[in-house]
């Protein structure tokens, strides 16, 4: 009995020294997407670092955005009210109002601040409206070519030699004065040039060898398109959206500016129309004109350094100045 007993093996304790199997999720696809996609931003970001010019844009960009969400706590809910102005019109700028009054006797830097909300997102929305049709055209365009290939450039080639102003005006006449309008004006009539730049990457990403192999093993037109064609021509369309929306915010301020805005809201456009309905050109009052000008001017540049940095990272060959 103490020999058998003896001879019997002790339990042997769990090896806590062995190298423990990762959880299910780590190793499970969407897991693997999700930090390829984490390595691919930071990536995207060490790059973007590098352009001096893209980070000062971006700095400007985040700066005037926190003005505009943040503009009921700095500015107070009452500074576009024309009963309640504080002080009297057309003041030149002093202590009291930094960038003086208009012609209501309403803060301008107040309604600097809260027209950047209406203009920012008019210019966001606008664009985004816009390449989503122009990706939208492009791929199609490149993947089905034949006769809808042809009507549809057709048609994108008339958008291009029609001046987009003019159809914008035109647009926003019809419809009711309000920023949806305005929106959908700038969205329908910018589209051509993204619809161009992606038709031509649609067939240049069709062209390769993977795209073939995808159709031999039975991917339809919707799979080609959705999950080979669209993440290849992302970059593009990415690089794009930052440069479209500094045009649409131009756009909203010159169809502001001619008296097509909602006259209900405050942004750059308008306060530069009310400027010249008021005669400040002719009297000379440079405070009511300059600041809603160089706060279009320098979005629009800020849009625009942002979008070559951004192009820049997605296309080195591009060779683009830091």
């Amino acid at each position: 009995m103490t020999t058998e007993a003896a001879s019997v093996p002790a339990p042997q304790e769990p090896d806590d020294t062995r190298q423990k199997e990762p959880p299910q999720e780590e190793r499970s696809p969407r897991a693997l997407a999700r930090a390829r996609r984490r390595h691919s931003a930071a990536r995207f970001w060490r790059e973007y670092r590098t352009h001096r010019a893209g980070v000062i844009g971006l700095a400007a960009l985040v700066l005037i955005a926190l003005a505009a969400l943040g503009a009921p706590l700095l500015v107070g809910a009452d500074a576009q009210s024309v009963t309640r102005a504080p002080g009297e019109a057309m003041r030149a700028p002093s202590g009291e109002f930094p960038l003086g009054t208009d012609q209501f006797g309403r803060d301008l830097l107040a309604l600097l601040v809260w027209g950047a909300r209406i203009s920012l997102t008019v210019g966001l929305l606008a664009a985004f409206l816009s390449v989503a049709i122009g990706t939208v055209v492009g791929i199609t365009a490149g993947h089905f070519r034949g006769w809808y290939a042809t009507v549809i450039m057709r048609i994108t080639d008339w958008f291009l030699v029609m001046p987009t102003l003019v159809l914008a005006i035109a647009l926003a006449s019809v419809l009711d004065r309000s920023v949806w309008t305005i929106i959908l004006a700038i969205g329908v009539t910018t589209w051509p040039t993204t619809a161009r730049l992606v038709r031509a990457q649609t067939l240049a990403v069709e062209s390769r060898p993977y795209i073939e192999r995808a159709r031999a093993l039975g991917g339809g037109h919707g799979h080609i398109m959705a999950r080979h064609v669209l993440p290849n021509v992302m970059p593009l369309v990415l690089a794009q959206t930052t440069l479209v929306i500094s045009s649409a915010i131009l756009t909203e301020a010159t169809l502001a500016f001619l008296g097509l805005g909602d006259p209900t809201v405050v942004s750059w456009g308008g306060l530069l129309q009310d400027a010249r309905e008021a005669g400040a050109v002719s009297a000379g009052d440079w405070w009511y004109l300059a600041p809603p000008g160089i706060a279009i001017a320098v979005v629009a540049l800020a849009f625009t350094l942002c979008g070559r940095a951004v192009e820049s990272v997605l296309n080195p060959r591009l060779g683009v100045s830091r």
